[in-house]
Formats: structure tokens, C-alpha cells, sequence
């Protein structure tokens, strides 16, 4: 029998390949963002978000010396998890991850797609605009490469979420000539694992994709926490001799730092608490803090298991309070 002996959670901003000393240059970029979502839930532009942030505190959140020192942080965290995910000795991981329009566009937004072909394409670096919120998408480097997946943990998972009544979307193949950000690979979720993360070696994979940014289809936090629980119960009844890791990757909190927001999540994690989660504030789960939802799923999923390591890093980068909230954890 498989089973989930192993979880993984990291947040995969471009700020994460940036020197701490280049994080304004990202301030900069905030400046045209219309949609920036603020820790009172209103949505704004980045004058009216200024106008409305405490930048005493602020100011004391982005000197070099801090902005150093969390670079440093976050450097430290990656390597740490790169290394856990090979001495965990599995044979496949579950990737929660979610697609912004890079593959999954207006024409079809699955609220969950698994995709279950028997390889993926991954592209040595990503660059492109978010749609919600002109955040370029720079940061993983290398050489294009085709990587293996795992069709038959994908078949299995995507029969068992049927069973268990989840109305799920599939993919087999990313068509080439599909275009969007990814042009023809995965998004970049998924690529940054592959570039960050996955550095001693490929590990098969199943992608799965969670429309954590576009409404009105997102799963609630309570429907990604019983989502955990399903892939757990799905790998679990898989008749094959297994050892899986589940990942999550994303958030926490961005294009604004919530820090409250980051802390209400991660508490209902560590506490493996379904209502806690339910009761985070819908109005500030979209955006970037949407992805606070791959984080739940791999919350139920690693439901078993003990919460071994976690880090949080609040990245600010400009007066205003932008930027991102980096979040690592290790589940065995």
C-alpha cells in the first residue's frame, strides 16, 4: 500500500532569486498594481494603500540590514528543504500548486485540475505579468527539460476524488501550441520546485492545480482541507508499494504583507484545525494570499503526520507594506 510519508510547503516568489538589496525594484513594479489587496480587506491602488499603511513600522521592516538578513533566511530555508525532500527517500510527489491563466485560461478555470500525463515540460525561467497584479514572474533559472510524471498515481487519485463525490478537471498533455505565460510548459508553481527544490535529481510527479486567484469557482478553505484528506485516503488505497510526498507551493500573503492573515492560517495548520481555517476572511483569500489554499490542501493531507519545521519570513519592499510573505514547513 502507498502512503503520505512526507509534506512540503514553500512559497516560490521571484523575490526568493532576488538579492535583498533588489527588493524596491519589485516596490517599483507594485506601484502600477490596481488591485492590491490591504490587511483591511480593501482593494486599491498603491497611493490610496500608502495613504492608508502604518509606515512608522513599515519604514523598520525594509533597512538593507533586514532586507539582508531575510534574503539570507529564505536561502537557508530552500536548501534545508531541498535537502529533507531527498533524505525523505520517496518516489513520488503530489505538487499543489496553482496556475495564473498560464495553461487554465477564462475559456476553461477548472476549480481543481490533476494532470496525470506521463511527462511535463518545465522552462528554464519565467517571465510574464500576472493579470491581477503586473507581477513579473522572473525568478527560476536553467535549461528547458521534459520531466516524468506519474499517470498511474494521477489515474488513481483522480478516480478516488470521483468516488469521493469532488467534481475534478484533467489534463493529459500541455499542448505546445496553447501559448499563455508558460509557452507550452507547466506554470510556474511547479517550475520553481523543479529548479529550487528538486536539485539532486527528478522525482515523478502529479501536478495538481488549484484556481486559488479566480473567482467565483475558488475552493473554500474547508473544501481544500477535505481535499488534503481525499488525495491522503486516494494514496492510501493505491494498490502499489509506495512512499509519496505532498508539496505546496505559494504564498503566503502577497502582493500585500498580512502578517495576521499569515499567522490565522498557519495556526489553523499547525493545529490541524478544519474550523479555524474555515473562518480565515474570504475577502482577503484572493490575489497572491489566495494561495494560502495549496497550503490547506497539503494541511489535510499531511493530517498524520507532525509539523517537523516551519519558517516565516515577512518580505516587505516598499513603504506602502508590498511585498511578500515567505512561508517554509516540513511535515514527517
Amino acid at each position: 500500500m502507498a502512503q503520505i510519508v512526507f509534506g512540503i510547503g514553500s512559497s516560490h516568489s521571484p523575490q526568493l532569486s532576488m538579492a535583498g538589496e533588489n527588493w524596491h525594484m519589485r516596490g517599483e513594479n507594485d506601484k502600477r498594481n490596481q488591485g492590491l489587496i490591504g490587511t483591511d480587506g480593501i482593494v486599491s491602488n498603491y497611493e490610496d494603500l500608502l495613504a492608508r499603511a502604518d509606515t512608522y513600522r513599515i519604514a523598520k521592516e525594509i533597512t538593507l540590514d533586514k532586507l539582508q538578513k531575510r534574503h539570507e533566511q529564505n536561502q537557508k530555508a530552500i536548501s534545508r528543504l531541498s535537502d529533507s525532500l531527498y533524505t525523505a527517500n520517496i518516489d513520488i510527489l503530489v505538487m499543489i500548486g496553482d496556475d495564473q491563466q498560464e495553461y487554465l485560461r477564462d475559456d476553461n478555470m477548472p476549480g481543481i485540475c490533476i494532470y496525470w500525463g506521463d511527462e511535463v515540460l518545465v522552462k528554464g525561467r519565467g517571465e510574464a505579468s500576472v493579470a491581477t497584479g503586473n507581477e513579473p514572474m522572473i525568478g527560476y533559472f536553467g535549461e528547458d527539460k521534459t520531466v516524468p510524471t506519474s499517470s498511474d498515481l494521477g489515474h488513481q487519485i483522480i478516480r478516488h476524488l470521483v468516488e469521493s463525490e469532488f467534481d475534478v478537471g484533467i489534463s493529459k498533455f500541455l499542448d505546445p501550441d496553447r501559448g499563455g505565460r508558460a509557452e507550452g510548459g507547466i506554470g510556474h508553481a511547479f517550475g520553481y520546485v523543479y529548479h529550487r527544490l528538486m536539485t539532486k535529481g527528478t522525482i515523478p510527479t502529479v501536478p495538481i492545480m488549484l484556481n486559488t486567484y479566480y473567482p467565483p469557482n475558488q475552493p473554500t478553505p474547508k473544501r481544500c482541507y477535505d481535499l488534503g484528506r481525499a488525495i491522503r485516503n486516494a494514496v492510501e488505497a493505491w494498490p502499489t508499494k509506495a512512499r509519496v510526498g505532498i508539496l505546496a507551493s505559494g504564498g503566503l500573503s502577497h502582493f500585500v504583507v498580512d502578517e495576521e492573515l499569515d499567522y490565522m492560517a498557519m495556526d489553523g495548520i499547525k493545529a490541524k484545525d478544519i474550523v479555524q481555517l474555515s473562518r480565515l476572511p474570504r475577502e482577503r483569500m484572493n490575489s497572491g494570499n489566495s494561495e494560502i489554499r495549496n497550503w490547506i490542501v497539503a494541511g489535510g493531507a499531511t493530517e498524520h503526520l507532525d509539523l517537523k519545521y516551519m519558517d516565516y519570513v515577512p518580505c516587505y519592499r516598499s513603504p506602502a507594506g508590498t511585498g511578500c510573505a515567505m512561508a517554509f514547513a516540513e511535515w514527517v
